[in-house]
């Protein structure tokens, strides 16, 4: 069994206008909500044992918080083509990743992250979770997907959870 989980970035700063939207960092509360969904992941068990995160200075932030609070740290892969990227590119990023790997974690933006997770989640997915999904995916929410057989494969998974930070505390 496959996981993936998809991590929207936590809540971004705009206190200076003046920065590129690339080099926006994280605002305090985004602070806040990423050592909260790290340690979440923790408490689950779901470990990822390969993140894959765009490079922009909030989702790697975000990505630095949430790993500090990991048991284990898992490979990592920054890549550029994850900035700004629609749904189609998301999981064509996806679809390439190590096959060894049975549990990925894409730290990213939206829409893209957003319309991916809607996208993906099957029929038979979880029916509350799938709700929150359909209201909002705000900064720092999880989507858990799960799914038998390879990530080049992958169209449809079973979304088990949608975690949002307001909902943990």
């Amino acid at each position: 069994m496959k996981q993936l989980l998809l991590l929207r970035h936590a809540k971004s700063s705009w206190d200076d206008p003046a920065l590129d939207d690339f080099d926006r960092p994280l605002a305090e509360r985004g602070l806040k909500a990423a050592r909260l969904m790290g340690r979440e992941l923790a408490v689950r068990d779901w470990l990822p044992d390969l993140a894959l995160v765009s490079p922009a200075l909030r989702t790697s932030d975000t990505w630095r918080l949430v790993a500090a609070e990991l048991p284990v740290h898992p490979r990592i892969a920054f890549a550029q083509a994850l900035y700004d990227a629609s749904a189609a590119d998301i999981l064509g990023r996806i679809r390439k990743a190590d096959p060894s790997s049975n549990c990925l974690l894409m730290v990213g933006h939206n829409p893209g992250l957003e319309d991916l997770a809607k996208q993906l989640a099957a029929p038979t997915s979880e029916v509350k979770s799938r709700k929150r999904l359909e209201e909002k995916f705000p900064t720092a929410a999880l989507a858990r997907f799960v799914f038998e057989g390879e990530w080049s494969a992958l169209s449809s998974a079973r979304l088990t959870h949608c975690l949002r930070p307001k909902d943990l505390g």
